[in-house]
């Protein structure tokens, strides 16, 4: 009999009976805890929450409390030793390769290469991502359409306006059709009527297959995209609010009471 290679036994155990409930989960965080190098306070610490198949999850917090560490730990660029991350079932830890072929990631700076058109840059992630010809052409012709890029995409990257940048990101991190799509501050940058088309967008993408995870805080954004908000206070879970339950929940008032408990602490 042949010899299972490592990527065929990760696939192997991700596809391992489980029930029924966690199968529906695209992102499970399970007390989570990171610590940096060199600090003694945890930057988040015993965090837990999910984000189920076909779900918008926002991740709200105050600028500090921890939102770029787990996203950056989901995405597989912060190593931690504690607590448990899975993405489509996949061990982020253990299986890293499997679990970031399902991301698709927007990064708060924009960070690109400069040298490359745009269109070179689409295809460049896809390849990277096994993205096919048909699934690289959708997103030069119809999504570059769909967020005016259309005429930028044989222009140098470096030329690019910030707006510009944060489409480019967006698009390519979309090339492969990510199964968890996940976007930190998207909104920063765009005008109003891309802000608006992104919105419909994220609601429109999150479907039986695909889920969408972002951080922001611009809570107007979030009470009208998301299904449910993962509030984060000080590295640790204040609390998670199911909005399609709740949908007169004050996201507002509860966000200033949180950073009043924060700055009397």
């Amino acid at each position: 009999m042949k010899e299972q290679t490592q990527n065929e036994k990760e696939e192997t155990v991700a596809a391992a009976p489980e029930d029924s409930a966690k199968k529906a989960y695209m992102l499970e965080v399970t007390d989570f805890s990171k610590k940096y190098r060199n600090n003694k306070n945890y930057a988040v610490q015993h965090f837990s929450f999910t984000v189920s198949a076909g779900e918008v999850v926002g991740l709200v917090g105050s600028n500090g409390a921890g939102k770029s560490t787990i996203i950056k730990s989901v995405i597989g660029v912060l190593p931690f030793e504690e607590g448990t991350i899975k993405v489509g079932g996949f061990d982020v830890a253990k299986q890293s390769e499997s679990a970031k072929k399902l991301v698709g990631y927007v990064p708060d700076d924009h960070s690109v290469y400069e040298k490359l058109t745009g269109r070179e840059y689409i295809n460049y992630i896809g390849s990277l991502y096994g993205a096919t010809k048909e699934q690289k052409k959708y997103v030069t012709d119809e999504l570059a359409k769909k967020f005016e890029l259309s005429h930028a995409l044989d222009v140098q990257i470096a030329g690019y306006s910030h707006g510009m940048r944060q489409k480019i990101c967006i698009l390519g991190a979309l090339v492969h059709q990510p199964k968890l799509w996940i976007l930190d501050e998207p909104m920063v940058g765009l005008d109003h009527q891309t802000m608006t088309l992104l919105c419909k967008f994220i609601g429109d993408y999150a479907d039986g297959e695909h889920s969408v995870l972002f951080s922001s805080h611009n809570l107007e954004v979030v009470r009208k995209t998301c299904d449910k908000v993962v509030f984060i206070r000080e590295g640790q879970l204040a609390n998670i609010v199911d909005l399609t339950e709740d949908r007169d929940f004050d996201l507002d008032k509860y966000y200033m009471e949180l950073n009043e408990v924060e700055q009397d602490a």
